[in-house]
């Protein structure tokens, strides 16, 4: 096989397309990745997630580059070095962690090694930790040396459409001091504003010296629009909303119906001499 496009690299969102619902890497996914290296394309992956949230794909994956946690807000080598950082503004912080409560959110703050909450028993506080496989530490409050220390700030309700005005009001407060989308339809991300995907898109492009047009994304939310539109090929997931799906270059199946090994086959691999 050998690659369509020209593609030398798939850069992949994590949850929702990556793996399943239930955060499940399925051996299809884990064998197209393989299919993707014979053919000569490299893989990467990029999360909202803390990098150690992402430590139990590392492995699996063989994965040898930079990953792109908290939506680019930290790259760290598969070892978990620091490679760049890029903490919120202070002030910015400040504000959001008030917007967010304001518009009646929860608040999670992460700096590069913790993830600060204020109530253990809060909504999705136990799923995230199951994700991320580490605990939360509870605190009183955001204090400033906490916010001066913050690579990521969730907001966090099931109230999808309060998240989604919250995601309009956060981008209009915050101007081009922060970057503000929705990660799940009940994740609100707040990092710097070179933390957002499509920086993603071009810091590997600079790390690795492949040009954006050879790299393809595959992702389901809206932060991931931001890296379909600096890449040269772009898939959304089946499970994605019709408003993402009109970004991108092609439409695979559900996270749930094997959509990312699916999208490598289909998209990005073709038969040798095709």
């Amino acid at each position: 096989m050998k690659a369509q496009h020209n593609i030398r690299l798939f850069l992949a969102d994590v949850d929702g397309a990556l793996v399943t619902r239930d955060k499940v890497l399925t051996d299809a996914a884990k064998a197209a990745i393989q299919e993707l290296r014979d053919a000569g394309v490299a893989f990467a992956i990029t999360s909202g997630r803390p990098p150690r949230g992402m430590s139990m794909l590392i492995e699996p994956l063989a994965l040898t580059g930079p990953i792109a946690g908290f939506n680019g807000g930290v790259f760290v080598n598969p070892d978990l070095s620091v490679i760049e950082s890029h903490t919120l503004d202070p002030l910015a912080a400040k504000q959001t962690v008030t917007l967010i409560l304001d518009q009646g959110l929860d608040a999670w703050v992460y700096t590069e090694t913790e993830w600060l909450i204020r109530d253990k028993d809060a909504p999705h506080v136990a799923r995230e930790a199951w994700t991320v496989k580490f605990d939360a530490r509870v605190v009183p409050d955001f204090t400033d040396a906490h916010l001066a220390h913050a690579v990521k700030i969730v907001g966090i309700s099931d109230d999808l459409d309060l998240v989604a005005a919250c995601e309009k009001a956060a981008q209009k407060a915050l101007g081009e001091r922060a970057s503000a989308e929705r990660s799940q339809p009940y994740y609100l991300d707040v990092t710097h504003p070179q933390a957002n995907k499509g920086v993603v898109v071009a810091t590997l492009s600079k790390y690795l010296n492949i040009p954006p047009e050879q790299i393809a994304t595959i992702g389901d939310m809206p932060n991931d629009v931001l890296m379909f539109r600096k890449s040269g090929f772009s898939i959304a997931v089946g499970n994605a909303s019709d408003e993402v799906k009109a970004q991108a270059s092609a439409v695979t199946d559900s996270n749930e119906n094997e959509g990312f090994a699916n999208a490598v086959r289909r998209f990005i691999l073709r038969p040798a001499g095709a």
